[in-house]
């Protein structure tokens, strides 16, 4: 039985195929660990051991740069003294700041290293770590960023929680006149400041034979929640503003389209469902990687794409409408959306774990693994 290090955190976005990853492992009969920040120990609700580290992203100002970098530091020292307690067999990165500790203190040991690359752009953390891992497994067909690099990849798409494999099989729902129409909209672990501001007068603006049929769920920043609510009552829509949907499998599966952001994870989760979704990526980002997931997934037919600086409610209203009186059009989209995704890339991740074994093994003992 070997055990494997996950080193992830900050958001669910890391945090969600780590969990995947951990429990595709276990029914493998690996041994699991997290090794995660402050912040990803939140989203953690497997029963396995998870330990917390000190990570800090590199922030304006050069006070700020210095705590960062003594932090990393702090981290670094804790990961190394945890991998050589813990002597894990593989450690597998995802990305984001929290791992670049562990990662690179598992390179200092020895210790063979996957990274997963949740983004159709490589991210900085896996950038910068790239060279010291023996596979790279990624979540698109093709990854910008990594053109030069001589580590063997293998496409394996982005881990989804067990509840979205299981949900697979349901149907696209038939949207039929005079009934229910659901509308999910989710804009990331932190939600979408335009959202709350912009859906709710989209959705007023409607047409008479939709607007009394949606029943909305969107996320919402506590520091909105009451605008958006006395938005949509003001509207008359049938909405639930949450800060934090729990459920959102289940209300994934019995939506006939979605609005969100273009994060990694939930563009894994809508394409393992097979619904269609009216993209928002988030235009701030460093490598404008949500964009580049957008874009993938529109290509292949399985979504729309509104950028955010075009985003208002008067244009996102004609889209819903046209959407909406099309129903076959919705359908074909899920269709494609299913055909691109897949919620086999836990298992096909926790496969990588045996072939880098096997590797290391061919390769014989390593002198250089001091956790060991």
């Amino acid at each position: 039985m070997s055990h494997v290090i996950l080193a992830a955190g900050g958001t669910g976005g890391h945090l969600f195929p780590a969990e995947a990853t951990a429990a595709a492992l276990l029914e493998k009969n690996h041994q699991v660990s997290l090794i995660t920040d402050q912040r990803g120990g939140k989203f953690s609700s497997l029963n396995i051991p998870v330990h917390r580290i000190a990570a800090a992203t590199l922030k304006q100002g050069w006070w700020q740069r210095l705590r960062a970098i003594a932090s990393m530091g702090l981290g670094l020292w804790q990961a190394r003294l945890l991998l050589q307690r813990l002597k894990p067999d593989v450690v597998i990165g995802y990305g984001g700041y929290p791992s670049v500790p562990t990662v690179y203190a598992a390179h200092t040991l020895g210790i063979p290293i996957i990274l997963h690359e949740q983004n159709a752009v490589l991210g900085r953390a896996n950038r910068a770590l790239l060279d010291k891992a023996k596979l790279l497994a990624t979540s698109f067909p093709h990854v910008a960023g990594v053109a030069n690099s001589k580590v063997p990849m293998v496409l394996t798409g982005n881990p989804v929680r067990p509840a979205f494999r299981t949900l697979r099989s349901t149907p696209y729902p038939e949207l039929k006149d005079n009934e229910n129409i659901y509308l999910l909209v989710m804009g990331g672990s932190l939600a979408a400041q335009i959202f709350a501001h912009v859906i709710p007068e989209a959705l007023r603006l409607l047409p008479n034979e939709f607007r009394p049929r949606l029943r909305v769920t969107m996320n919402c920043r506590p520091q909105d929640m009451d605008m958006a609510q006395s938005a949509f009552a003001a509207a008359g829509i049938d909405a639930e503003c949450v800060t934090f949907i729990t459920d959102v499998p289940e209300r994934m599966a019995r939506a006939h389209i979605l609005i969100t952001r273009a994060g990694a994870s939930t563009i894994a989760e809508l394409t393992a469902l097979g619904r269609p979704a009216i993209l928002v990526p988030y235009p701030f980002s460093h490598a404008d990687e949500q964009l580049a997931n957008a874009e993938a997934l529109a290509e292949a037919g399985g979504a729309w794409i509104m950028k955010q600086s075009s985003l208002t409610a008067e244009a996102l209203s004609v889209r819903l409408s046209t959407l909406l009186s099309h129903p076959g059009m919705l359908q074909k989209t899920a269709e494609a959306a299913k055909n691109w995704g897949s919620a086999e890339a836990a298992e096909r991740l926790a496969a990588c774990v045996d072939q880098v074994q096997q590797g290391a093994q061919a390769d014989g003992p390593n002198p250089q693994n001091k956790a060991a």
